[in-house]
């Protein structure tokens, strides 16, 4: 899929991942999510290899990839606050209630997951990062999809703060991305 790849994610920098439709971006972000393994080379945190960082490597990345990981039967806050209950966050309800304001889903809160529209859903699951105020590497793959002008500002707000205050960023998106300190990273597909 691709070779000879060196990508390394800094703190305070926001990478755009580009490449055409099946040129590897998933793969490579499921990888440094640490949800496959890859098939030659290694992943390093901090200098060690992704497997031998343990709790530090899933403590300090936040994936977020084209499944919402909400559940359908819960409400839209009781979801969220699920999510924040696994990692660990403190005070989960009342982080995921902020954490849906942020994202303009405040009155939709009470509502089953499976009632909310899809861009409603792709908000409920960013709402993730408004949960987030560690300084740790966010990968987020299509980030954008199905969000109007309104929620891709917020998106595109919270990525830059999340960069302000130490966290790397790697994301992909077929849409133009315009975020202040954009770095890009093509990957080249290989015949």
């Amino acid at each position: 899929m691709f070779e000879n790849l060196s990508l390394a994610l800094v703190p305070g920098t926001i990478t755009w991942l580009r490449g055409t439709n099946g040129s590897g971006k998933t793969s490579l972000m499921r990888i440094l999510a640490g949800l496959s393994a890859p098939a030659a080379g290694s992943v390093l945190w901090d200098g060690r290899p992704l497997a031998a960082a343990g709790r530090a490597a899933r403590d300090g990345t936040l994936y977020i990839g084209h499944a919402n990981a909400l559940k359908d039967d819960l409400t839209l806050l009781e979801s969220l606050a699920y999510l924040a209950q696994l990692a660990e966050w403190p005070d989960a309800g009342a982080r995921a209630a902020r954490a849906l304001q942020r994202l303009g889903l405040g009155a939709q809160r009470a509502a089953a997951v499976r009632t909310l529209s899809q861009g409603q859903r792709r908000r409920g699951a960013l709402a993730r990062l408004a949960l987030d105020d560690a300084p740790r590497a966010w990968i987020l793959d299509e980030p954008y999809d199905a969000l109007d002008s309104g929620a891709t500002a917020i998106l595109s707000a919270l990525v830059a703060e999340h960069a302000a205050r130490g966290g790397a960023v790697l994301l992909t998106s077929h849409q133009p991305v315009a975020l202040p300190g954009l770095r890009e990273f093509v990957l080249d597909p290989r015949p």
